[in-house]
């Protein structure tokens, strides 16, 4: 008979039956850009978050469902077997969530520190009440002029936001934003889409990652495809198996959302993504025309590592099939050298068995040998007495032998 199973495990079960298309919890359509899955996706977390809406279940059950739904959706290899297989081709235990630092609290932001310490990978998200603030227009923009830089300190969970002004010329050449950290502080650089009520949405995100003695994020448009590296992809899978992080190194390297900004005033912010500390940052916009050079050799490496990314899946099918080869022969190998080490201690036993002597008690043995070292020594001692009467005597110093003269006197 099948075994019962327990209430979480029917629920676990009912939840799964119950789950919506992704596309329809987002409200986009199976066409959808990258960028328009994450743009309604950040409307809806912004809707929903646990900040805004503490004391309701059903917004939470929303966000979760959002955050569950953008989790498959942004994931262009989870997003391709969905589309194939639906929810089962995808290992939803495995998701990884956006933390909102600044709703955590003290004890559970220690401990996400902690674990991040350590190199679990925390993904972390933009706070609601900056994303509010800056939907409502609520927030102050400083002006940051072309080929300058600034350079600040931000709070955590806060944001700096500067204002950049393109030309037409600058825009068909190009432009580069730039922010880094000497102190290695975390933080995210952010581009905002300017919205009809004069409020801005978050369009870009961009992670710093360590890059040497300091940390750095940056975001490139010059008007052909650009590419980021996301390097908590795969994380998880990585972290059980070894060779995985290298097979898996380059999953995260996906196309940029937007290869080249119209003329015009853009919006960019800082935001402060350490968990205790303030961020110091120098941030800088340059126009990309002086640098031609620069441009055409990014282009060519982000073709080759394409290139090697394709090579390196095929590597992997490969090298599986060795590796698990090369297992098999060192298991066959160990068992073979077993059984030959069995079959010689038998043949040992064999020919041991060939005799009618009868086997001598340890103790014996040892009785023999203390008798025989006991005799040794006696032995040795008379040869030393023999040896000291053969010696002759040696003649003291006072023993003279005088010679007496016996011949009469005159």
């Amino acid at each position: 008979m099948p075994g019962r199973r327990s209430k979480s495990e029917k629920k676990d079960d009912d939840e799964k039956q119950l789950r919506r298309d992704p596309y329809e919890v987002l409200g986009v359509n199976r066409n959808s850009t990258d960028q328009e899955i994450k743009s309604a996706y950040r409307k809806m977390a912004l809707k929903f978050h646990p900040d805004k809406n503490a004391n309701d279940p059903k917004a939470a059950d929303m966000f979760k469902e959002a955050t569950f739904s953008y989790n498959i959706l942004a994931d262009p290899e989870k997003r391709r077997q969905y589309d194939s297989s639906g929810f089962e081709a995808v290992e939803s235990d495995n998701q990884e969530l956006e933390l909102d630092l600044s709703s955590l609290g003290a004890v559970n932001t220690m401990f996400a520190a902690l674990f991040s310490k350590l190199g679990v990978p925390i993904k972390t998200t933009v706070s609601a009440t900056v994303l509010e603030e800056a939907l409502n227009g609520l927030v102050t923009i400083r002006p940051l002029p072309l080929g300058e830089f600034i350079s600040k300190r931000v709070e955590k969970q806060c944001a700096h936001f500067y204002s950049v002004t393109i030309t037409e010329e600058e825009a068909r050449a190009g432009f580069v934003c730039r922010v880094q950290s000497s102190d290695k502080s975390k933080f995210k650089l952010l581009y905002f889409d300017q919205e009809d009520n004069g409020g801005f949405s978050l369009a870009l995100q961009e992670d710093s990652a360590k890059n040497g003695k300091f940390t750095s994020a940056g975001m490139y448009f010059l008007g052909f495809p650009v590419y980021r590296l996301d390097q908590t992809m795969n994380s998880i899978a990585a972290a059980k198996d070894p060779d995985t992080s290298f097979f898996k190194k380059l999953d995260g390297f996906q196309p940029c959302e937007l290869t080249e900004l119209k003329a015009g005033t853009h919006t960019f912010a800082v935001y402060g993504d350490n968990f205790f500390k303030s961020a110091n940052y120098t941030i800088e916009v340059l126009c990309a025309a002086p640098f031609n050079e620069e441009k055409e050799n990014l282009r060519n490496v982000e073709a080759q590592i394409l290139s090697k990314r394709a090579e390196i899946s095929k590597f992997e099918s490969e090298y599986r099939e060795v590796l698990a080869q090369f297992t098999e022969m060192t298991s066959r190998y160990a068992h073979e050298m077993q059984t030959i080490d069995e079959l010689l201690k038998q043949r040992n036993e064999i020919h041991a068995s060939y005799t009618v002597v009868p086997l001598k008690r340890s103790g014996s043995s040892k009785g023999r040998s203390r008798t025989s070292s006991k005799e040794s020594k006696e032995d040795g001692e008379a040869r030393e007495k023999r040896s000291t009467r053969e010696r002759p005597r040696k003649k003291k110093w006072y023993n003279l032998h005088l010679r007496v003269d016996k011949r009469k006197a005159c």
